[in-house]
């Protein structure tokens, strides 16, 4: 039988094509993935979906067909699926820490951050005994319409009970998500009666924009989490509240841990912080990616004077794309700590079973032409591992440890020396609270939530305030309820807690106070608590309030 040109060496054979199974299914993969329709940019601008880009398809070449005889006459069996995932990952190690794959299961999940909704019941939920309680219904949600109230606890859902159970939140979460249209039926348990509610599931925001308010007399505090596809159209719509109500004029807007999203929605809030026409605020080139300028309108809705901008290291993509061009036009303050560091664009492609591929296909560049990038030369390890990094030179308590390029240095109009290579440099730098690598903090952080909710419960009577300003202003968490809350964490497996003291109690009685806001308010009262005591918004409320001319700032420590 010449034609099937068997091997005949002593396992060698079967070894050789152990070792080179992957890279063939690697090779024929990548074939394949090109010519998958261009679905979306990460990064990038966002989907057209009226121009899906076919690549050119080729006759099938001998990888392929080398693939298809292994799958046909193997002499074992072969899960191609298995191969193929692990050759791709394989694939991808070779290049960029962000050029990624998608399995098929995982596309929906990772996308519903960009869209920014998901088709579900809308409840926010904490675990409490095994059984969910609702936390905040989405606001015109499905639940919400249906009549479900905070503080329900949901024991069945379709006549199954899920109550005691043991479930993962993740497992609660695939319970209440289905398809548009679609109904649950949801058993709840309210004030010691039973309740039943019918939701037909549908489509639920999920907002990227997690609070807007004038944190003081003329200067508004917004929030942003991560950049959708409708970020800027919610930045505007509160924008518009904070000048037209409030009268607003200067602004802090918060990117601390926001991990990026669609850079032209940074390029249109950029564009209503600028009222020059044509100015560059970022621009993207590659390889095989002709320069691409993003430019201001000219044309904000709104006028607003100063800016501060918070970041810290978990602050990426699109929040650095917003950072570099406020700092490089001297446009607003800076103030936290180094960004991450990620100067990289993907565009994504649809792959024939539904998977997907997120492929780095430029750089982007802040107007002054600085690459913001970080070394991923030593591995995706080492690349993923730089908090350890930052942490061990002492960078994250002291500005001075960060270490400039000076071959990497830009000026900008103003004259300020700024540096590329490793993400944005903050105007004025806030070491991190060493209250976070407190054992006692470390310990006891997990049992806030729960321990607020359940506090909020059992005295929602007794809190009577005329409003959140009232209860921002007299309530203050009693030491005995500090201890309590101790008992619980230890009830909770807590071995090792001494007494909290000085600015750790401190600051377990304010983040308490938060939890204990929000469930009787809202994210605005949360927030007014929480800003209240933040070292961040203190510096840029100060920067703010005194005016301090861009040109003449110097890092502080």
């Amino acid at each position: 039988m010449p034609e099937q040109n068997m091997l005949n060496e002593s396992g060698g054979g079967k070894k050789q094509l152990n070792i080179w199974l992957p890279l063939l299914f690697s090779l024929v993969l990548v074939i394949g993935m090109l010519l998958g329709s261009r679905l979306t940019e990460t990064m990038g601008p966002k989907p057209n979906k009226n121009a899906n880009k076919i690549l050119p398809v080729k006759e099938p070449g001998t990888l392929e067909e080398l693939v298809r005889f292994i799958d046909a006459r193997y002499v074992d069996d072969v899960n191609i699926q298995e191969l193929s995932e692990d050759a791709i990952h394989h694939i991808l190690d070779q290049l960029d820490p962000h050029s990624t794959y998608i399995s098929a299961e995982k596309v929906s999940e990772v996308r519903e951050q960009l869209d920014g909704s998901f088709v579900g019941v809308g409840i926010e939920f904490i675990v409490v005994d095994d059984t969910i309680t609702v936390l905040k219904p989405s606001d015109k949600g499905p639940a919400a319409q249906a009549g479900v109230l905070a503080g329900d606890q949901i024991l069945t859902i379709n006549d199954s009970l899920i109550a005691g159970q043991d479930l993962q939140s993740s497992e609660f979460m695939k319970l209440f998500r289905g398809e548009r249209g679609t109904k649950a039926n949801v058993g709840v348990k309210r004030k010691g009666e039973l309740h039943e509610f019918e939701i037909t599931r549908d489509e639920v925001k999920l907002p990227s924009l997690d609070v807007a308010y004038e944190i003081e007399s003329g200067i508004g505090f917004i929030k942003l989490s991560r950049f959708s596809s409708e970020t800027s159209a919610e930045f505007i719509q509160a924008l518009e509240r904070l000048v037209e109500q409030d009268e607003v004029k200067k602004l802090i807007i918060d990117l601390r841990d926001n991990p990026g999203g669609y850079l032209t929605e940074a390029v249109e809030i950029l564009s209503q912080l600028f009222t020059e026409k044509d100015r560059l605020l970022v621009f993207t080139e590659g390889e095989k990616s002709t320069r691409l300028e993003y430019k201001t309108t000219g044309r904000p809705f709104y006028q607003i004077d100063e800016v501060a901008v918070l970041v810290n290291e978990n602050s990426a993509s699109a929040s650095e794309i917003i950072a570099g061009a406020i700092q490089d036009w001297d446009r607003g303050y800076i103030v936290g700590r180094r960004t991450f560091g990620k100067g990289l664009v993907q565009e994504e492609y649809s792959l024939r079973d539904g998977s997907a591929l997120r492929l780095t296909i430029a750089r982007y560049y802040t107007p002054s032409g600085r690459s913001i990038q970080k070394d991923y030369d030593a591995g995706e390890d080492r690349y993923n591992a730089e908090f350890d990094q930052r942490w061990a030179s002492g960078e994250l308590f002291v500005s001075d440890s960060i270490k400039q390029v000076d071959s990497l240095a830009f000026e900008t109009p103003s004259g300020r020396i700024v540096y590329a290579g490793g993400g944005i440099t903050p105007d004025y730098f806030i070491p991190l609270d060493s209250i976070l690598l407190n054992d006692n903090y470390i310990a006891l952080r997990p049992f806030v939530q729960e321990y607020a909710f359940r506090y909020f419960r059992e005295n929602e009577s007794v809190l009577t305030f005329e409003s959140a300003e009232d209860f921002d202003k007299n309530f203050i968490v009693p030491d005995d309820v500090i201890d309590d809350f101790i008992a619980f964490a230890k009830e909770g497996g807590v071995n090792k807690v001494v007494e909290l003291i000085g600015s750790t109690k401190r600051y377990f009685k304010s983040h308490l106070k938060s939890q204990i806001a929000f469930l009787k308010y809202d994210y605005e009262a949360q927030f007014t608590e929480i800003n209240a005591n933040d070292e961040f918004v203190l510096k840029a409320l100060q920067l703010l309030r005194d005016g301090i001319p861009i040109a003449k700032q110097e890092s502080s420590n």
